[in-house]
């Protein structure tokens, strides 16, 4: 994922579902610096992780 689309998923009013490596995830911010995120599984809210933005991916399901 590139670091503008997390940023658009961030600052979304909407709860778009993010993955890392098949594991959803909400994103809670956002390190231009390094291209990285701090992201935490949905089931595990209190293990926050850094992770690369290349790992992110947004699941777009279709109508």
């Amino acid at each position: 994922m590139d670091k503008q689309r997390a940023q658009e998923i961030m600052d979304s009013l909407a709860m778009i579902q993010v993955h890392y490596h098949g594991i959803p995830v909400y994103i809670e911010g956002i390190n231009n610096k390094d291209e990285t995120a701090t992201v935490f599984p949905l089931d595990e809210m209190h293990n926050s992780q850094h992770v690369e933005l290349h790992g992110l991916s947004e699941n777009r399901s279709t109508p």
